[in-house]
């Protein structure tokens, strides 16, 4: 088996099926692959008509309460190709970039673990080729809005070695992945994948971007209810993340989520988390008096998100223990 692809969907056909029929379409029938999808809190009807549109697809029920990092983990334990391809379900491709990644580490020095493809915008402009370090200090100024990520560390530039990658979409060694204890789990949304690519280059692999393979990533749509869950769960995961003094634990050595390196691990913490909390208090502000004139439900959702995050910046709850508790209050107020 040459590669296994991994897609996690929570109930969204409208992502699933464009996703997996043009994965259908454009990958080389030469190339051997198995492709699972995790059905997260599917409908029943939903999940009884996939398995019937795709019955090449193996299909995993996920119905309790897990993020982005632990419902990936559920089928890449069972994953049995030589690579993992991570892809989201709100991705299509438009020309066969598994096999031009497959390729690449043909090319690529033994120490290569990762290799991530550029994402483009449905418009076909750039949304990400590479990525670099992206530091606390970085993750503070974007919060203000005073820093934007660069897209294009790696455009132009062919095969280059990058230092961070987007979950979006990669390929990645199932050896290594194994190794490295998959995804961290404590993560739940976000930013797993950044962590997944330090963890590896602190394990003295390196992580590769290819400006010459594609794809098209659909995000930043329309603001959805989901979001009031989603977003307290990613900043929260984020501050963890951050925060860690230099050297990433393993997923399997983090016993939980105690700021477990001493004072200065809680000092780190407590610094940043207070720079994130003004920022999201002036948001929340914002979208306070934004309502206050248009209470559109777009506006609702941000200002119900913004509250979120906020209440969720201190507190001892982990990222998944956040989610489920808004994501319950959701269900409870349909």
């Amino acid at each position: 088996m040459d590669v296994s692809i991994v897609i996690v969907c929570m109930n969204r056909m409208d992502n699933l099926y464009p996703c997996l029929e043009s994965l259908r379409r454009y990958t080389d029938k030469s190339l051997e692959y198995e492709t699972f999808v995790v059905a997260y809190l599917f409908d029943r009807a939903n999940l009884a008509r996939a398995v019937k549109d795709f019955p090449w697809v193996k299909f995993i029920e996920s119905n309790e309460i897990r993020g982005f990092a632990e419902n990936n983990n559920l089928a890449l334990r069972q994953a049995c190709g030589h690579y993992c391809f991570v892809l989201n379900d709100d991705t299509e491709l438009h020309e066969d970039v598994i096999s031009k990644l497959v390729h690449d580490f043909e090319t690529l020095p033994q120490d290569a673990a990762i290799v991530c493809p550029t994402l483009l915008n449905a418009d076909g402009s750039l949304q990400l080729c590479g990525r670099p370090e992206f530091q606390a200090y970085k993750y503070l100024l974007q919060q203000f809005h005073l820093y934007s990520e660069p897209i294009d560390s790696a455009y132009g530039k062919g095969l280059s070695e990058t230092r961070s990658i987007s979950g979006a979409a990669f390929l990645i060694k199932t050896e290594v992945f194994r190794k490295l204890g998959w995804f961290d789990e404590r993560y739940f949304f976000t930013p797993e994948d950044m962590a997944l690519a330090r963890l590896a280059r602190v394990e003295g692999y390196t992580v590769w971007a290819d400006s010459d393979a594609s794809l098209i990533h659909k995000w930043r749509t329309t603001a959805s209810r989901i979001m009031s869950a989603t977003r307290p769960a990613a900043v929260r995961g984020s501050l963890i993340y951050f925060s860690e003094w230099r050297r990433p634990c393993r997923p399997f050595e983090a016993g939980g989520l105690a700021l477990r390196r001493g004072w200065h691990h809680r000092l780190r913490y407590f610094l940043l988390a207070s720079g994130v909390l003004i920022a999201e208090m002036a948001k929340n502000l914002k979208a306070s008096l934004v309502y206050l004139f248009d209470k559109s439900e777009q506006n609702r959702i941000k200002l119900l998100t913004f509250r979120h995050i906020t209440a969720s910046i201190f507190t001892s709850k982990t990222p998944k223990e956040i989610f489920s508790k808004y994501y319950s209050e959701l269900r409870n107020t349909r």
